[in-house]
């Protein structure tokens, strides 16, 4: 006895269609044929020659004869066009591999003696059971074109020497030169020394602005949920103002108060007599500065957080405690700083990760300084995404902000996966428990 199952397969296999027309489904079988066939017309050549560039990146450079200007290959209109055509090959092959089970699928319900669907039987059953992929069906299609190719389009660049002077298209062609860019990132002594200081910084700077605004947020939540504090609403509004106010204003506010010249913070100091504070031209009193100012944006946010985590907190918890004869430190250690933590923990990673790219208050309050004369293209309190920043819009150098882009990527993936496994075992442990 032949397996309508087997034959089905095969048939989809060799031609998109066939095995539905197999099965006497003509009109599924129709249109998948008449797709397969129309992207061979008139797909073949241009997905060949977009093939052909993804894999080239050109081959004519542009030139010049006498007055007029004959224009070559665009490197990265390939790139771009190749990803596209290679993410719609993708796709194609999806569709190939849904008619194939489909093929299968009714193949084995003939084996079993059933009738095959008919096409209206078909829309029913897609319009029961597939509706929502088809109301899903234009988000994954936005998805694929407007965040992974560009994802794509990043980490392709890494792979080349795009950069200036000499390799920006369509003056001059770009090449793939695999990982020579992330070689000469740690090899070459003007990317290496300054790729580490800034990298070494990035990661000071996210500890203390995390860890800072935490703490502090922690020390005011204590505080307004302490036994005896009048007006807790009105300190509590008082306190999320920074919060609440535009954060582009605010720092821009910030940067005229600590100008080392005619800030009104030093024209204090100079009225009570004290020396004036370098507070954005010292290398040292910059970083000072930055921690400051992102502890007066960020630590209300905790404060906020907190309150609302200590309120649910179950005073029956303290009263027990009390009756032990612990004190009031004692009942903060074992009790509210725990479930703080333990309610927190997620979110203090996720903060840590926007203050790895903190791009608005590094770029907005010192715009990476003061120089520093040994980095290239950075300066004192760069974080590596300004720096990023630099490279690609002042400098040109796109292939080596390539590569810090895809380190940062992976730096920031194995310390969120390092501590949400770390705080999902807590959690399972404390479930336990």
């Amino acid at each position: 006895m032949r397996s309508h199952k087997n034959l089905g397969t095969l048939l989809s296999i060799f031609f998109m269609g066939f095995g539905q027309l197999y099965h006497r489904q003509y009109l599924k079988g129709c249109i998948f044929i008449a797709l397969e066939i129309y992207l061979l017309l008139f797909w073949t050549l241009p997905f060949r020659n977009a093939m052909w560039g993804l894999y080239t990146l050109g081959e004519t450079e542009q030139t010049r004869v006498g007055f007029n200007i004959v224009q070559g290959d665009h490197s990265i209109f390939l790139l771009i066009e190749g990803i596209i055509f290679l993410l719609c090959g993708l796709l194609f092959l999806w569709m190939y591999y849904l008619s194939i089970r489909d093929a299968r699928k009714v193949g084995f319900q003939r084996d079993q003696g059933k009738k095959p669907h008919t096409f209206k039987q078909t829309l029913h059953f897609l319009s029961d059971k597939g509706f929502p992929y088809f109301l899903l069906m234009p988000s994954v299609l936005f998805t694929a074109f407007l965040t992974i190719l560009p994802l794509i389009f990043g980490v392709a660049i890494a792979f080349t020497n795009y950069s200036a002077p000499n390799h920006i298209p369509p003056a001059s062609l770009v090449d793939w030169v695999g990982f020579q860019t992330f070689i000469d990132l740690f090899n070459m002594k003007t990317w290496n020394r300054t790729f580490l200081g800034v990298f070494s910084w990035t990661i000071i700077w996210a500890i203390l602005a995390t860890v800072t605004t935490f703490f502090v947020g922690l020390f005011f939540a204590v505080l307004l949920n302490s036994k005896g504090i009048r007006f807790q609403k009105f300190w509590r509004s008082i306190y999320i103002l920074p919060w609440a106010i535009p954060t582009f204003v605010s720092i821009l506010i910030m940067r005229n108060l600590f100008n080392g010249e005619f800030g009104p913070i030093n024209q204090y100091f100079e009225f009570l007599g004290l020396a004036a504070v370098p507070w954005l031209s010292d290398p040292n009193w910059a970083k000072f500065t930055l921690v400051l100012v992102n502890i007066w944006f960020g630590f209300p946010f905790w404060m906020v957080l907190m309150s609302g985590v200590m309120t649910s907190i179950d005073r029956e918890l303290y009263q027990a405690a009390e009756v032990d004869g612990a004190n009031g430190r004692q009942r903060f250690w074992r009790i509210t700083l725990p479930i703080v933590m333990f309610s927190t923990a997620p979110l203090l990673i996720m903060n840590f990760a926007g203050n790895f790219n903190n791009f608005n208050l590094i770029y907005l309050l010192t715009q990476g300084g003061p120089v520093n004369v040994n980095y290239s293209y950075a300066g004192s309190t760069d974080i590596l995404i300004s720096w990023i920043y630099k490279l690609t819009l002042d400098q040109s150098q796109f292939a080596i902000a390539s590569v810090i882009s895809i380190l940062i990527f992976l730096a920031l993936a194995a310390i969120s996966i390092w501590n949400f496994r770390r705080t999902r075992a807590f959690k399972e442990e404390d479930t336990m428990l």
